[in-house]
């Protein structure tokens, strides 16, 4: 249920943020309801300065799970507001929103400012409205979501909750953006005995044990990612479905990406690839020929 105080954008008391010396109702102006959920709310909104369309989510501190330390800061922040600013301040990436800024609002939590194509729309959505997708086009997506998690590992963050919902698609060029990293966490090499994500795109391990590493988690969750984006539905709905690891293909797909899915859905989380692998995979290379055939004739339309 949708908290009241989330409605009452926007914000008229001063907001307070890190290295901000105007209040948030000064520089940015909130409009409507984009969503909400466990992780609070968010809103459409536009920056003052310059007109710019920028998502606004309100995060309430008592949902908050994890916080972290933030250099010249005297209070802790949200765990997401860390990890995307870690990410800012290597330059962030283009299939990974970007945190424009953010404010502590006295008494109702933090809100972030992110970054929002004026034309986009989840994939959850888009495939809702168009069903399973063309290989092609789900490989290019595919290849961008990938490409930005390496992106991501390598600045030492791990998102943990990959999911068609989690990733937004600019409809008038295709490019897409992986969003909330409100399950996010530093990224490190031994096993994580804690779970924000969603159990459906959670791998056997977890399930059996309340356990799990980054890289064979991710992995997994591309699996149920790209099965969802070929088949127009994920491949497990229980535990039972989970365990078994065995997906089973409801349309006619090629025999390269029908690998590529059982492999990022092995059993044993050491048998699955690393993403340097899925990207090297040959249903994923098999796409840049096409790719190349696009550009010296008529693109991808965005309404496939």
């Amino acid at each position: 249920m949708l908290d009241k105080r989330a409605m009452e954008l926007p914000l008229e008391e001063e907001v307070r943020g890190k290295n901000v010396k105007e209040p948030f109702c000064s520089q940015y102006r909130c409009g409507s309801l984009v969503g909400s959920g466990g992780f609070g709310s968010v809103f459409s909104g536009q920056r003052l300065s310059d007109g710019l369309q920028v998502a606004v989510k309100q995060i309430c501190g008592d949902r908050v799970q994890q916080w972290a330390r933030q250099p010249g800061e005297l209070s802790p922040v949200p765990m997401e507001i860390a990890l995307l600013q870690q990410l800012s301040e290597v330059g962030g990436h283009a299939g990974v929103v970007r945190m424009l800024d953010w404010f502590e609002v006295e008494g109702r939590g933090f809100l972030l400012v992110l970054e929002r194509p004026p034309q986009c729309q989840d994939l959850f959505d888009f495939i809702t409205e168009r069903g399973a997708l063309p290989e092609r086009l789900a490989l290019r997506f595919f290849r961008q979501i990938v490409a930005a998690l390496r992106f991501v590992h390598a600045h030492g963050v791990v998102h943990r909750d990959i999911k068609d919902e989690n990733i937004v698609v600019d409809t008038r060029t295709l490019e897409v953006k992986i969003i909330d990293f409100g399950s996010g966490a530093p990224l490190k090499d031994v096993a994580y005995s804690e779970f924000e994500g969603t159990r459906v795109y959670s791998p056997p391990e977890w399930i059996l044990a309340q356990s799990y590493e980054a890289v064979p988690l991710t992995v997994w969750s591309l699996g149920v990612l790209l099965f969802d984006m070929v088949c127009g539905d994920i491949p497990f709905e229980r535990d039972q479905e989970i365990i078994k690891a065995t997906p089973i293909f409801t349309r006619r797909l090629s025999k390269e990406c029908q690998a590529l899915i059982r492999w990022c859905l092995a059993y044993r989380p050491e048998d699955r690839p690393s993403l340097e692998e899925v990207l090297s995979h040959p249903w994923m290379e098999g796409g840049e020929e096409e790719e190349e055939e696009e550009e010296h004739g008529s693109p991808l339309s965005p309404s496939l």
